[in-house]
């Protein structure tokens, strides 16, 4: 068993805000690079409009693509995102057993993002995790600017605290604190992470963190230090968001596999592999590797 889950959400959110739209079976062909290299749980896609992001249209493909047997003794967990109930619902008929859904930390962001109050989706998301365990689905939900909001400054962390303590005494399986700007520093993220944890313990929550301002990897660690042991993290450091100005990359999953496993933190993944599925991402993508892994780890084989 792994000490530090690591889900990848390069498929999703790393792919969403990216200028080149790829195939479903490119996107397939991503997500199996990252299960073979050990990663266990994997972003693999979001049935929501295509219109509003074309990125990830074709996501009941992508489903229908993926296999899903056990991995080294270890059944993937594949989630796709669902921002509303018809999403939920096309994502049932294709299959899908893990969903993701949004909560906000701001009223600007919900509107943004889903053109709803941000007290109508918690109704929303409260609603479909009430389905979804009826279906045996598996359900996280994130808190979106949990640190702070492009538009409104600073997130009241007693308002993240109250939403970790409703979903989770709810029945959700895991509540995720997402910097979805890259704003937080670690001393936000200790205090806030200590509170949440003390108030419902660690093991259902994790962390997303972006690295617009080189502070992925400590914000990182910072939430280690509070008993938190899952991460989401995108290959490459893939991401941005098309509905939060100034996102940029989330951390990259290769760099936090080798800060971890150099640390002594065990997370099952193989560096090499992981590596060649960024490769990967950047071919398919086009984009510049993303994080610092890759340029040390050529200069240890010189």
């Amino acid at each position: 068993m792994p000490a530090v889950i690591l889900n990848d959400v390069g498929p999703r959110d790393g792919l969403q805000n990216q200028s080149k739209v790829l195939e479903p079976i490119d996107r397939v062909r991503l997500v199996h690079a990252l299960l073979d290299s050990g990663v266990t749980h994997v972003e693999a896609g979001a049935f929501v409009s295509p219109r509003a992001v074309p990125a990830m249209a074709g996501a009941a493909d992508v489903m229908a693509g993926l296999y899903d047997e056990a991995r080294g003794g270890v059944t993937p967990v594949l989630t796709f995102l669902v921002p509303n109930l018809r999403g939920y619902e096309l994502a049932r008929e294709a299959g899908v057993r893990s969903v993701c859904m949004v909560l906000y930390g701001s009223e600007r962001m919900a509107e943004a993002n889903v053109q709803m109050s941000r007290v109508d989706a918690e109704h929303a998301t409260a609603e479909i995790l009430q389905r979804a365990q009826r279906d045996g689905v598996r359900v996280t939900t994130t808190v979106a600017v949990a640190f702070e909001c492009p538009w409104e400054g600073p997130t009241d962390p007693g308002r993240i605290a109250s939403l970790a303590s409703e979903f989770l005494a709810r029945g959700a399986d895991e509540f995720c604190v997402a910097d979805t700007i890259g704003a937080a520093n670690p001393r936000q993220v200790q205090k806030l992470m200590q509170r949440l944890a003390g108030e419902n313990g660690a093991a259902r929550l994790s962390c997303h963190f972006h690295d617009t301002r080189a502070m992925g990897l400590v914000n990182v660690y910072a939430a280690l230090e509070t008993g938190i042991r899952k991460f989401d993290a995108a290959i490459s450091g893939l991401g941005g968001c098309p509905f939060a100005p100034g996102a940029s990359g989330n951390v990259a999953t290769e760099d936090v596999v080798m800060m971890l496993e150099q640390m002594g933190l065990s997370t099952g993944i193989d560096l090499d592999a992981l590596m060649r599925a960024s490769s990967l991402a950047t071919q398919l993508t086009g984009t510049a590797p993303g994080g610092r892994a890759r340029a040390w780890l050529q200069r240890a084989d010189l």
